[in-house]
């Protein structure tokens, strides 16, 4: 035997995708062969293909006529079968030793790294309406990061061992959880829907995964990805299926160990009281495990660079059509600086592109379906017909061909103006204008303003004001910036989640989300046991 080592990892590099090069030549041919045919998606349950007569439908969501597939909804004895092979799977799977896990999705990583690139690119950018840097830096790098930097974790957590006396061996032994993990992904980042199944896999569990109804699309290549990788039969299982059957069916179920879960916050809650409701039921206490919403700000300093500003209000607001749990909808800004800010946010708008994400000069695409195309425009129109708040940029909406809302912005009279306060998940972003004397009262509006504490950033030249900030807005953000935009998080760099309506904090892309998946065993072996029951003291 030998005790293996992973080197520590290097983040992927991102490519460039400039035009000619041999990754933009792979890129287009591949979007070419995706775009022309049309595929029927199965269930996967034990490595076995399963397809059923009731379908969904994967549409483009910048070209919605368009079908890229159908793919199989799982009912309530698809799900029995599940859990058995997940049952059946773990037998084996726990018992491997984790150097020949870590070896799983090392080969992934690899394999996304190089032959999967151009394919899983190609499908989150036609099945979610991703442009190719969003794409590239999500279902690519961020991805290819977690396989590698989830392997070296679970090597350091193994790693982890408590001190011995003389006489006795102490160790710890992490052991997975006793059941299956339900992995519950959402559309807006192929990373994390691959990251979901696999880090509790490779920490020796067994998993169903169901991905979002709008993005099974690039989900299905992704188990092809596992498959080809060598997840073996059951470990993972591919459920696409109405996320409220599933859960009625699984959630209160003995096996549940565990659920790893992004999406709504409202979701969430409801998973959580079926589990409260149900806890006498469980083998074990059930870890749950959520990235949920978020209503990410930027608050700026007068001291700020006005071209900084800009320029993160609109990355962070309004790439990939303000769809990230991440993405900035609330700015806080000095009433000082308002005007040439505004006007710098209007000339760099009237250059911003919106459409097909194929066309390498668009930045914001189609929002990612009908019902969210709804919502958000009823944002707008609420704003439209309020005293209270105006639309300095944008507000147009057109589902004709795809679901396009223009990048918008809203300047609110009160700070608890509606689009202040909820979560729209769009291309919408509102500003409070303050009085440049009112910054610490400002910060704390800003704290007591939403239910959430994702992300937010702070913009300032004043390290005093920088420090103020800092502490006021402690636990408003999860994933704190500063003179940064508040999204881009980077496996190993910053660690994500955030508390509050935002949920459980526990850190995707560090050691902190994966040790949950494992159920440690103190093991205490004694190499000179007693042989009397008495004590020194006793013979006084």
């Amino acid at each position: 035997m030998s005790n293996f080592v992973i080197p520590k990892p290097t983040n992927e590099p991102i490519k460039g995708y400039l035009p000619g090069s041999p990754e933009v030549v792979e890129l287009m041919s591949v979007l070419e062969e995706m775009k022309s045919k049309t595929i029927d998606i199965p269930l996967i349950i034990g490595g076995k293909r399963i397809f059923t007569d009731v379908k969904g439908t994967c549409r483009i969501p910048h070209d919605h006529q368009h079908v890229l597939g159908t793919y199989s909804i799982a009912s309530t004895v698809h799900l029995e079968q599940a859990i058995h092979a997940a049952r059946e799977a773990k037998k084996q799977w726990e018992e491997l030793s984790w150097n020949d896990r870590a070896a799983i999705f090392l080969k992934a990583a690899d394999l996304l790294a190089g032959p999967f690139r151009a394919k899983i690119n190609a499908a989150t950018m036609l099945g979610q309406s991703k442009n190719i840097f969003q794409a590239e830096i999500d279902a690519a790098c961020e991805l290819i990061d977690f396989f590698r930097f989830n392997a070296y974790y679970m090597q350091q957590i193994y790693q982890m061992q408590p001190e011995s006396s003389r006489g006795i061996w102490n160790r710890l032994e992490y052991r997975p959880l006793e059941g299956f993990v339900l992995a519950i992904t959402p559309f807006n980042f192929t990373s994390i829907a691959g990251n979901l199944p696999s880090s509790p896999a490779l920490m020796g569990n067994t998993v169903l995964w169901k991905p979002a109804s709008s993005s099974v699309y690039s989900a299905y290549y992704l188990m092809e990805l596992f498959e080809a990788a060598g997840v073996p039969d059951g470990v993972i299982n591919f459920i696409p299926g109405k996320g409220s059957d599933v859960g009625k069916f699984l959630l209160p179920h003995p096996d549940l160990a565990g659920i790893h879960f992004t999406g709504s916050t409202d979701v969430f809650r409801h998973m959580w009281k079926v589990v409260g409701e149900n806890i006498s039921s469980y083998r074990s206490y059930p870890r749950i495990v959520g990235e949920t919403g978020g209503k990410d700000f930027i608050f700026v300093h007068n001291s700020a660079n006005i071209r900084e500003v800009a320029t993160a209000m609109i990355r962070g607001s309004f790439e990939y059509a303000g769809q990230k749990c991440s993405a900035s909808s609330r700015a806080y800004i000095p009433k000082s600086m308002w005007p040439v800010l505004k006007s710098e946010l209007e000339k760099d708008l009237a250059t911003v592109k919106m459409g097909d994400p194929l066309k390498p000069e668009t930045l914001v695409n189609a929002v990612i379906d009908q019902a969210a195309f709804v919502s958000i425009a009823q944002y707008i129109s609420y704003t439209e017909e309020s005293p209270d708040a105006e639309i300095i940029w944008g507000g147009k909406v057109d589902d004709s061909i795809g679901y396009f809302i223009e990048p918008t912005i809203i300047v609110a009279k009160k700070p608890d103006y509606k689009t202040m306060e909820e979560e729209i998940f769009g291309p919408v972003l509102t500003v409070y204008i303050y009085e440049d004397t009112k910054y610490e009262e400002t910060l704390e509006i800003c704290d007591q303003t939403s239910p959430y504490a994702l992300t937010g950033s702070i913009f300032s030249k004043d390290r005093y004001a920088i420090d103020i900030a800092s502490k006021k807005l402690r636990h408003s953000a999860g994933n704190f910036y500063i003179n940064d935009k508040p999204t881009g998080a980077v496996v190993n760099q910053q660690p994500f989640g955030g508390a509050r309506a935002s949920g459980t904090n526990d850190k995707a892309g560090s050691y902190l989300n994966l040790i949950r998946w494992s159920s440690p065993r103190s093991i205490k072996e004694n190499f000179v046991p007693p042989t009397h029951y008495s004590y020194p003291y006793m013979d006084q």
